[in-house]
C-alpha cells in the first residue's frame, strides 16, 4: 500500500473532522425524516405512503447538500423507510399497490437511514398510535427496548467487548418480562458499508456465532435493539412480502431472462451498494426479474419477519460515534410517556444506567507517556439515565 493510500485510509475514520461532519449531516436528515414519518402516523393512513414520504424526504434533503463540489459526492437513502406494525418485527416496506393501513392502537416501528458520501446514519423508533400515556404490555415492550438501548450506549465504548452488550441487553429485557428478538445484529458502520464485520449479537445461541471483538476509538456502530412480549424467535411467513434488498457485490451471474437483466442493470446503476426497496424499481419487470436475481444470490434479501399474532414488538436503533471524548449518539427520537407494569430493580442494570457516556479527557487531550489507562474505565462524566424513569427517559 502506498503512503498516499495509507493517508486516505486514515482520513476515512472519525479522526477526520470532515468525516464527522458528514456522519452528523446524514444523522440530522435521518432524524428529521423520522420526525416527519412519526407525525404522519394516523389511523387509516396507508403504510406505503409513509414509506414513500420518508424516502422522498431523505432524497430531497441529501440532494441539496454538496451540490457545488468538484468531485461528485454520492448521497441519499442508506436504508429504505420501513414501517412494521404490532407483531411484524422489521423490513415492512410494501409496493405501491399495497393497501395496508394503520389502525388505532397499533405499535408502529419506523426504520430508515441516510448517507452522505457513504457515511451512514440509521435510526429506528417505536410509536404507539394512541392518545395519552402508553400503558400495559405495550409500555413494557417499548421501555425494555429503550432501557436496553440506553445500557448498550453506555457499554459500546473502547475497551469493552461485543459479548458484554449481548448479555446486558438480554438481562434488561428480562427485567420487563420481555425477550430480545433473535437474529438482529448491530453492525460497525464504515464508508459505504452498512454491515461491517464487527458485530454485536442480540442473542447468543449455538446456531448464531460471531467473532469476539473489542470496540475501539473512532469506530461507528448502528446499535439495533428489538424486544418482544413473545418468545423472540420470529418467522418468515411469506417470501412475497420481502421488498428490501441489497446487491451482493461479490457475486456475478449471466442472467437468462430479459426482465432480470433489465432489473439487475437498474439496481447496479441506482443502488450499487446500499439497500433499496423494490418499490423504487419498475414494478412489473421487478416482480419477474427479482426472482431470478435472488435464485442466483445476486441480491441479499431483508425478509419481513413476524412474531406470533398478539405478540407486541418494539424496535429502537441508533448510530453512535466512538469519539476520543466519549460516545456521541447522533440519531434518536423522543419517546411517548410510558407507564410500564415493571420497574428496573436489578442493581447491575442500575449501575450500567449510571455510567457516563462522555470521557474525562476534555477535547481528546493527549495522555502522558508511560501512564496506561483502562479505556473501558475512562468514561466518568456522568450522563446517567434515571433507572426510576421506567425506561421512558427521553432520547435527546
Amino acid at each position: 500500500m502506498s503512503d498516499e493510500e495509507t493517508v486516505d485510509e486514515k482520513e476515512l475514520d472519525l479522526s477526520s473532522p470532515e468525516v464527522v461532519t458528514k456522519y452528523k449531516s446524514a444523522a440530522e436528515i435521518a432524524n428529521r425524516a423520522l420526525q416527519l414519518v412519526v407525525s404522519e402516523c394516523k389511523p387509516k393512513v396507508r403504510i406505503v405512503d409513509l414509506c414513500e414520504k420518508g424516502d422522498s424526504f431523505i432524497r430531497e434533503q441529501s440532494g441539496n447538500m454538496y451540490k457545488n463540489v468538484k468531485k461528485k459526492i454520492e448521497r441519499g437513502v442508506a436504508f429504505p423507510t420501513c414501517v412494521s406494525v404490532n407483531n411484524t418485527v422489521c423490513h415492512y416496506s410494501p409496493l405501491a399497490s399495497d393497501e395496508t393501513v394503520l389502525e388505532e392502537g397499533d405499535i408502529v416501528k419506523i426504520d430508515l437511514g441516510c448517507h452522505i458520501d457513504g457515511f451512514i446514519a440509521v435510526v429506528a423508533h417505536t410509536h404507539v398510535l394512541h392518545g395519552g400515556p402508553v400503558i400495559g404490555r405495550a409500555a413494557d415492550v417499548v421501555a425494555a427496548a429503550n432501557t436496553a438501548a440506553e445500557v448498550a450506549l453506555r457499554l459500546v465504548r473502547p475497551g469493552r467487548k461485543n459479548k458484554d452488550v449481548t448479555e446486558a441487553i438480554q438481562k434488561v429485557a428480562a427485567a420487563y418480562d420481555c425477550k430480545i428478538v433473535e437474529g438482529v445484529l448491530s453492525h460497525q458502520l464504515k464508508q459505504f458499508v452498512i454491515d461491517g464485520n464487527k458485530v454485536v449479537l442480540s442473542v447468543s445461541n449455538p446456531e448464531t456465532r460471531v467473532d469476539d471483538a473489542e470496540f475501539e476509538e473512532n469506530e461507528v456502530y448502528a446499535i439495533d435493539i428489538v424486544t418482544s412480549t413473545g418468545d423472540g424467535k420470529p418467522k418468515l411467513l411469506d417470501e412475497k412480502q420481502t421488498t428490501v434488498y441489497k446487491r451482493a457485490v461479490d457475486r456475478n451471474y449471466h442472467l437468462k431472462m430479459k426482465a432480470s437483466r433489465f432489473i439487475f442493470s437498474e439496481i447496479s446503476q441506482k443502488f450499487p451498494i446500499m439497500p433499496f426497496s423494490a418499490r423504487a424499481l419498475e414494478e412489473k419487470r421487478a416482480r419477474l426479474g427479482l426472482v431470478e436475481c435472488m435464485n442466483h444470490d445476486l441480491l441479499q434479501p431483508y425478509p419481513v419477519l413476524h412474531e406470533k399474532a398478539g405478540d407486541l414488538v418494539a424496535h429502537i436503533k441508533f448510530t453512535v460515534l466512538l469519539m476520543p471524548n466519549g460516545s456521541d449518539r447522533i440519531t434518536s427520537h423522543g419517546l411517548q410517556e410510558l407507564q410500564p407494569t415493571k420497574t428496573v430493580e436489578d442493581p447491575e442494570i442500575k449501575s450500567w444506567l449510571a455510567l457516563g457516556i462522555k470521557s474525562k479527557k476534555k477535547g481528546g487531550g493527549k495522555k502522558k507517556k508511560g501512564k496506561k489507562v483502562d479505556k473501558a474505565e475512562e468514561f466518568t462524566e456522568a450522563e446517567p439515565m434515571d433507572a426510576t424513569s421506567n425506561g421512558a427517559a427521553s432520547q435527546e
